[in-house]
């Protein structure tokens, strides 16, 4: 009885569908409109994703990819090498560094999570340039952006008051390096651009690298704190849900600037559209119809609107406590 339901329930939303997608929306309205549905995104796998056929070499930019854990942990690395692939990806030329993770596994939770605390200091250390100054003893400059009571927002300052600092107490005559911290609040509590504090930190402390970890916005469910992105093209803070703001970045800072992010929200609107291309693709419906009832849908009043899961403040904890030991592993590596 509840097959025969379930079919009939399947058959009248394929109709809706089909109605919604000549009348409603207006299919012959879309033809020769070769517009892309646009999802807001921070992340730069999920760009190289978004272009039509994943398979097929995007040209300047190189994509590799492997696991760590026994598949526990996927790492893949998109490297935009020219100015044509800084177009195509709409991001600048650089190393875009991704691990993802997954907490439903057959290795043991200790395991995965040490070795991902791991692979985030290696992959801080792979990232950071030795830069143009010579100094005996290195100086790391970390900064959490972020609103510390927004809680989808509040990971830079979660990291930053978790890592191990110690710039105040090191001897100059030691060889070990130095770490400094700072978090600097939004604009609406300083009334000054998060950069305008960072570059004033850095003219006086001159550190080699600065650091900095921040909140982003994903295009999928899935890899809502679930996704950390480590880049050595600095970053735009707030890009990601349309508040452009002073990027941070070796050209505006004067230092190479390393960027550690996760994505925490996700637009409502993209939600719907993942949602309704699993619908459509499990009805079977063509490719390009399944590209215009999206592209209707997306013109659908909901921007700005963003949703994070309901469990984010123990999320924001748990993922910021590995990052900020994977800093820690990479500043007590070099010293």
């Amino acid at each position: 009885m509840s097959i025969h339901k379930s079919e009939k329930i399947g058959k009248i939303s394929s109709k809706i569908i089909q109605n919604v997608l000549l009348n409603h929306i207006g299919l012959e309205s879309f033809m020769g409109n070769e517009q892309e549905t646009v999802r807001r995104t921070d992340l730069a796998i999920e760009v190289r994703e978004s272009f039509p056929q994943d398979s097929v070499e995007v040209s300047g930019v190189r994509l590799d990819k492997h696991s760590l854990a026994e598949d526990s942990i996927h790492i893949t690395s998109v490297e935009i090498m020219d100015e044509h692939g800084a177009r195509q990806m709409g991001k600048p030329k650089g190393n875009y560094i991704t691990l993802e993770f997954e907490e439903e596994t057959q290795v043991p939770e200790e395991t995965w999570r040490e070795c991902l605390k791991q692979e985030i200091g290696r992959t801080i250390k792979q990232l950071v340039k030795q830069g143009k100054k010579k100094s005996p003893k290195k100086c790391y400059f970390v900064t959490g952006l972020g609103n510390r009571f927004a809680t989808p927002d509040a990971l830079g300052p979660y990291v930053v008051e978790h890592i191990a600092v110690n710039r105040h107490i090191s001897d100059e005559n030691q060889e070990e390096a130095s770490v400094c911290a700072v978090v600097p609040g939004v604009m609406a509590q300083t009334g000054l651009e998060s950069g305008e504090i960072i570059s004033g930190v850095i003219d006086t402390v001159k550190p080699d690298v600065l650091i900095v970890i921040d909140a982003l916005a994903t295009c999928s469910i899935k890899r809502l704190c679930r996704t950390i992105q480590i880049t050595d093209t600095g970053i735009s803070p707030g890009a990601g849900i349309g508040n452009h703001r002073f990027q941070l970045n070796e050209e505006t800072m004067g230092v190479p600037v390393i960027a550690i992010g996760v994505p925490t929200v996700v637009e409502a609107n993209t939600i719907v559209l993942e949602t309704m291309e699993e619908v459509l693709q499990r009805e079977n419906f063509k490719e390009e119809e399944i590209q215009l009832f999206l592209q209707g849908i997306s013109k659908q009043p909901m921007n700005n609107l963003f949703v994070t899961p309901k469990d984010i403040e123990a999320q924001i904890r748990d993922i910021g406590d590995i990052i900020a030991q994977g800093i820690n592993y990479f500043t007590m590596e070099l010293s």
